[in-house]
Order: structure tokens, then C-alpha cells, then sequence
């Protein structure tokens, strides 16, 4: 019985250890882990908007208005090219097959979507990953404000986005986080 207790403590004292480490480790990146994370943001809101040369974060009362009609839509910027406002861009968070998926959907001031990325995901690698793939983010450029974007599983025409094979529950959560990046637009414009 001394043996295991004597083993016990030995092993508490391993994970206290190990814990006390993990804990030093986590506080000495968790800067540089949040400026990446915004440097990644970023970059991608200059690649969905690349008519905007600097971005404002919308005001909060704004970002509120929003969220009271879709609690999914997490940022709001404003996408200005010298002073002038281009169009938006809208972060969401849908629920993808993985856990949710973050879709940055650009918007312009016209009414189109200019582009769309996908950042932080859980979906299965070499399925629903490919939505970072330009072959499938590709589709949404241009696609029109003006009426819900859908997923079809050939053929795409119009406002209709081709899903990726295999993966067509990922397709669906990007698509919905453009429409929900839509509606955002319309509230924020006054449509």
C-alpha cells in the first residue's frame, strides 16, 4: 500500500509539473498567438475586399443591430480605399460538419460579394478542408446580393454554388455564412 501511494504522489507531482509548464508556455505565446490570429484576419479581409486599402471595425451599436437578428455574425469592418467606403467585410461562424467554420465574406458597396475565405475550421482534411481551395472560394466572387445563395451538387448556375464532393455538409455551412454575411450587408446599408 506505501508503494502506490509513494507512486501516487510521484505522478501528481509529474502533472503538477507538467501543468506549471504548460501553463508558462501558454503565457509567453498568447501574444504572438493573437497578433497572428489578426494579421491572418487581416490579410484576409484585404483578399475578399481588394478594392479597400484600409479597414475600420464597425461601431458597436451597428455590430449589435446585427447580431440581434443573427448571433453568428461575429465582426463587421468597413472596407475604405482613401477615406471612401469600398464595401464590407463580415465574419460568421456557421456550424460546418466539424464544428463551426469561419467564413470572411467581402461585400461592395454594390450589392456583390467580392470574395470569400474560409480561417478556422475542424472540417475533415481532404474533404471538407477543400473549401480553402480556390477552385471552391472562387465561386462566390461576383455572385449577386440579391437573392439567397444555394448549393447544388452539379451544374451551378446563377446564384447557385457547386458543393464539394464528398463534402457537401461543409459546402452548406460556407454558403449559409455568405448568406448570413448578406443579410448583414442589407441591415448595415439600409436595404
Amino acid at each position: 500500500m506505501k508503494e502506490i501511494s509513494k507512486l501516487g504522489l510521484i505522478l501528481l507531482l509529474i502533472c503538477a509539473v507538467a501543468a506549471g509548464l504548460l501553463s508558462l508556455v501558454y503565457d509567453f505565446t498568447i501574444d504572438k498567438i493573437v497578433e497572428q490570429r489578426e494579421m491572418t484576419s487581416q490579410l484576409s479581409r484585404q483578399e475578399v475586399l481588394p478594392d479597400a486599402d484600409s479597414f475600420e471595425i464597425m461601431e458597436a451599436g451597428m455590430l449589435d443591430k446585427v447580431k440581434a437578428g443573427n448571433e453568428l455574425v461575429v465582426e463587421i469592418y468597413e472596407g475604405l480605399s482613401g477615406g471612401t467606403l469600398v464595401g464590407y467585410t463580415v465574419k460568421s461562424l456557421p456550424g460546418g460538419f466539424g464544428g463551426s467554420v469561419e467564413v470572411i465574406t467581402g461585400i461592395s458597396v454594390d450589392g456583390t460579394v467580392t470574395g470569400m475565405r474560409v480561417g478556422n475550421h475542424q472540417e475533415t482534411p481532404g474533404l471538407g478542408a477543400n473549401a480553402t481551395l480556390p477552385d471552391f472560394y472562387g465561386q462566390y466572387a461576383g455572385k449577386s446580393t440579391e437573392s439567397e445563395l444555394t448549393v447544388v451538387k452539379a451544374g451551378a448556375a446563377g446564384n447557385e454554388i457547386q458543393a464539394i464532393s464528398g463534402a457537401t455538409i461543409t459546402s452548406k455551412a460556407v454558403t449559409e455564412g455568405v448568406n448570413m454575411a448578406v443579410e448583414a450587408y442589407k441591415i448595415v446599408s439600409g436595404l
